[in-house]
């Protein structure tokens, strides 16, 4: 490791700062430690920022999703870095769950589990508590809307049947795909999760709103009631 790590980032020689090297080669010539110290920088007086960032991915496992799922106060303690540096990684991490949100187009057509997972992840992706969502779709299977119902804890969100139709009602939709995430990664749904699709499948056949889907998210991946013709 190069000694000037362990100095404020101010004392390192200029072509060896993450700034400097962004600027001269461009992002990918940096690492993620250097990229969180950027953020964690300004507020660091005492001890290296990199050296910081480094013991926030050492204790996540080197894993920027588990990262994203630390709240503001679990980031002051797995870094001890100030609070003021913690809000700013948090920041980062939801404009970037922003920015994926906003590349999926109004009336997209859904043809597959796969597509309305791409949608889904860039809600809840990396959530460290459980949310509930649906997608709503025109008669062309177009997506012309997307909605939260419930935000609950680590182990489940309530999910109220009124609410989800009354939203579906609202947008016109013809057809609505449900979803929600594991935030432990399983991917296996519970008996509560089969009990509520089939309650809201018998209620999308009253109202003539045809539930196609049930997708829950876990990481990277995701279960479809449909594609396991458990729907």
């Amino acid at each position: 490791m190069n000694f000037q790590n362990n100095l404020p980032m101010s004392c390192w020689a200029e072509d060896d700062k993450p700034a400097t090297k962004i600027l001269m080669k461009g992002m990918a010539s940096v690492s993620d430690a250097e990229l969180l110290s950027l953020i964690i920088a300004k507020d660091t007086k005492d001890y290296s920022s990199l050296n910081a960032a480094r013991t926030i991915l050492n204790n996540c496992k080197d894993n920027l999703g588990e990262i994203a799922k630390l709240s503001v106060n679990e980031l002051v303690k797995t870094g001890k870095i100030t609070l003021a540096s913690a809000t700013r990684i948090i920041t980062a991490f939801e404009l970037g769950r922003r920015r994926s949100a906003t590349g999926v187009l109004i009336k997209e057509k859904i043809s597959s589990s796969y597509a309305a997972f791409e949608i889904l992840k860039s809600c809840i992706l990396d959530k460290p508590y459980e949310e509930f969502w649906i997608l709503m779709l025109n008669r062309a299977n177009k997506l012309i809307g997307k909605h939260q119902i419930s935000e609950g804890g680590i182990s489940g969100t309530v999910v109220d049947p009124k609410k989800i139709f009354k939203v579906a009602l609202d947008h016109h939709a013809s057809s609505i795909i449900l979803g929600h995430n594991h935030p432990s990664g399983v991917l296996v749904p519970s008996e509560a999760d089969n009990k509520i699709t089939k309650k809201l499948c018998e209620a999308g056949t009253l109202l003539e709103i045809a539930v196609l889907d049930h997708l829950i998210v876990g990481g990277n991946a995701f279960y479809s009631f449909a594609d396991e013709g458990n729907l």
